[in-house]
């Protein structure tokens, strides 16, 4: 639907006001735009207009937006078209009847003059938006030595285009997304949250996540249990009064916990699989999968050297198993190959190990992730540089690339 950069849009909405907006921010954006307020002429016009997308207003009075939108979909000469419904009604129930029905997208009224353009191309595109949030290791790391590529520790983001937000780890990262998000001023916030472990970095900045506190807001936390140590207890163990001011009961969102395992699921049509990792404590991988898209968030990790006395071919070749073929791989790449002697068994890897498993996994893009705090933006810099001519000397067709704080890609 992307292939083309004016598109014809369709309105049906009987509220003046929101018809002008929308109609505003589209012609603005490059685009033609017509527009009915009734759903009882707007079948046959749309046949004969024949747009690239459709937006349906849900409470329309007569046929509503959802039987249109039904009809509509059925239309053989419409079948390359998008819809979306847009309305003020949040509700999880009404979401669902919409994608039920055909629609591809669902955004809620009142609508974001400043995001409505972006959600709209996010459902065109249908295309999965990663964006990095931090991607150091351990330690935040402020200043000037880490202006290119951020200083924030572990958070990365999925956002798909019928409305799926997944975030992975919840170290510092995840209060430059709280404050996104609420920029944004999203209402009735839903997402998922993996946890690939308990340490530090990964969780301790989850309790300045304003939107947890947000009532109207729903929110999963997934990860695995460290024996009978379940999820839960560890994020309220890190809350609790002798540590941190705020307790666990004090949010005001919704929130759910998962203790996760080396399992498959699915979640509104993304397939989640985990992994266990080499890593001190209970460490999960995730792939997710959608419409053949896939995308590997692999921290933390040590790839041991072939010639260490701890090296497991078997766990390598599962490994290389989960993420072959992967659009993307997010994975620790935390030392240079001089710096990991000195730190063999720390549960980190370094850049040659990192290669040769994208490499033999026929990855399409790495993404080096978790850097050390000692290392600053030159560091790192010369880490992809190493990175890049390992994957030359191999022949290879993965890419390589080192992240930078907020930078989105779209797979």
């Amino acid at each position: 639907m992307a292939r083309k950069s004016k598109l014809n849009f369709f309105l049906v909405d009987d509220d003046p006001d929101m018809v002008a907006l929308m109609t505003d921010l589209l012609v603005k954006a490059g685009h033609t735009v017509t527009t009915t307020d009734s759903t009882a002429v707007a079948l046959p016009r749309i046949l004969d207009a024949r747009p690239d997308c459709v937006m349906i207003d849900l409470m329309m009075p007569g046929m509503d937006g959802l039987e249109l939108c039904r009809e509509l979909r059925a239309k053989r000469d419409l079948q390359s078209a998008k819809f979306i419904v847009i309305s003020a009604k949040p509700y999880e129930f009404d979401r669902k009847r919409a994608y039920d029905v055909g629609a591809d997208g669902y955004i809620t009224k009142p609508l974001n003059a400043d995001t409505f353009i972006q959600q709209v191309q996010r459902v065109l595109e249908d295309r999965v938006e990663l964006t990095f949030w931090g991607v150091r290791g351990t330690l935040p790391v402020p200043g000037p030595r880490s202006v290119r590529y951020g200083g924030n520790t572990s958070c990365v983001t999925l956002e798909f285009s019928k409305g799926q937000f997944f975030i992975f780890d919840a170290g510092t990262g995840i209060k430059a997304l709280s404050d996104h998000l609420m920029r944004e001023n999203r209402a009735r916030m839903e997402a998922k949250i993996f946890i690939s472990h308990p340490h530090w970095d990964h969780i301790n900045a989850l309790p300045f996540f304003v939107p947890l506190f947000v009532q109207g807001n729903e929110f999963e936390i997934l990860g695995a249990s460290h024996g009978d140590f379940t999820m839960r207890e560890m994020i309220s163990a890190q809350m609790e009064g002798v540590y941190f001011p705020i307790r666990l009961k004090q949010f005001g969102a919704r929130v759910y916990f998962r203790d996760l395992q080396e399992e498959e699921f699915e979640i509104d049509g993304v397939t989640v699989r985990t992994k266990l990792l080499n890593h001190p404590g209970k460490c999960l991988g995730y792939r997710v999968e959608y419409k053949g898209r896939s995308i590997c968030y692999v921290t933390d990790n040590e790839l041991d050297l072939e010639s260490s006395h701890f090296f497991n071919p078997f766990y390598f070749k599962r490994l290389t198993r989960f993420v072959e073929g992967a659009d993307v791989l997010i994975t620790d790449c935390t030392y240079t190959d001089a710096e990991y002697r000195n730190r063999i068994g720390w549960g980190h890897s370094c850049v040659s190990r990192v290669v040769d498993l994208a490499h033999q996994g026929k990855v399409k893009t790495l993404y080096l992730f978790h850097h050390d705090p000692d290392q600053d933006d030159a560091a790192i810099e010369e880490k992809l540089k190493a990175a890049q001519g390992e994957l030359r000397r191999l022949k290879s067709s993965t890419k390589v690339e080192a992240p930078k704080e907020r930078q989105t890609v779209k797979v």
